[in-house]
């Protein structure tokens, strides 16, 4: 099987298909490799499409240790890129995904041709992070006593996965009898070192406002958690747009993979072509 090796010497598994300027899509906490199917069929029609599980997600290594911080999580994405020869790609990401491309996007621009941002910043809210830590800390722990599948029942019923599950309920249940088989110490080592330890994207403000990259923020209007990080992204990124999917939750790329697919494919071609700038000041109401 295909892998990178990371910087500490983790195995990273990757799949790619198809030719073209890159796009590397980023998972979520809940998924791996495998949930990114339907974009990288659609897109590698026209683009070289790699998509990776991160460590800690089988066919990936699953390290001992305090190795799943947020820094480890981004500079991962990068060194499947250096293993492939890729100088800079599209980042395509959701939820954990999502934060990753942005700490790219702030800290290796160089490396992002642009940034798509799906389902970002749960957790954020400076008010609540003291007990978005702790309810981190205790799922962790719920991991290593009960397992992955326990975990899966209650997961699938969070008011954000609710939607998928009205719309796609025999999609909803593929997804959660996938997450029911992931390795259960790497969602542990997952949850408590990048979940729980991650800063709030609303402490990186100044680093957000000189980043120039073209990004792209699509939240579901019913992921109440990320509709506030979402547009604070959108008033703060430089080149950022943000598209609002109706009556939609937080797993995007399954639950509306159509729509989904248009918009992120509209957006690539658009920064291709030149043609997705800063935004004009002129565009701003005053105050």
């Amino acid at each position: 099987m295909p892998h990178a090796t990371t910087r500490d010497d983790v195995r990273i598994y990757f799949e790619e298909a198809g030719q073209g300027t890159p796009i590397i899509f980023l998972h979520e906490f809940a998924a791996d490799h495998t949930n990114w199917e339907p974009q990288m069929r659609y897109f590698s029609r026209g683009h070289r499409c790699i998509t990776y599980s991160a460590r800690g997600y089988t066919p990936s290594d699953v390290p001992t240790g305090e190795v799943y911080t947020y820094t480890h999580f981004y500079t991962d994405a990068l060194a499947v890129l250096d293993h492939l020869k890729i100088d800079r790609a599209h980042l395509v990401g959701l939820s954990m995904g999502a934060y990753s491309s942005l700490q790219i996007g702030l800290n290796a621009p160089e490396r992002a041709l642009s940034m798509t941002l799906a389902g970002v910043g749960s957790g954020s809210e400076i008010d609540n992070l003291d007990a978005w830590r702790k309810q981190c800390r205790a799922n962790a722990e719920q991991f290593e006593t009960l397992g992955s599948a326990e975990v899966a029942k209650v997961t699938r019923e969070a008011p954000s996965r609710i939607p998928f599950m009205i719309k796609d309920p025999r999609g909803h249940a593929d997804f959660y009898a996938a997450l029911a088989r992931h390795d259960a110490k790497g969602s542990a080592n997952t949850m408590r070192g990048f979940q729980g330890g991650r800063p709030s994207i609303y402490t990186m403000m100044d680093a957000i406002e000189k980043a120039s990259t073209p990004a792209l923020i699509i939240c579901g209007d019913e992921d109440d958690p990320c509709v506030g990080p979402s547009l604070f992204l959108k008033k703060h990124l430089p080149a950022a747009g943000l598209a609002m999917f109706p009556k939609s939750g937080h797993v995007l790329n399954l639950e509306e993979p159509a729509l989904f697919n248009q918009t992120v494919e509209r957006f690539v071609a658009l920064v291709e072509a030149g043609r997705w700038p800063v935004r004009d000041p002129r565009s701003m109401a005053a105050g």
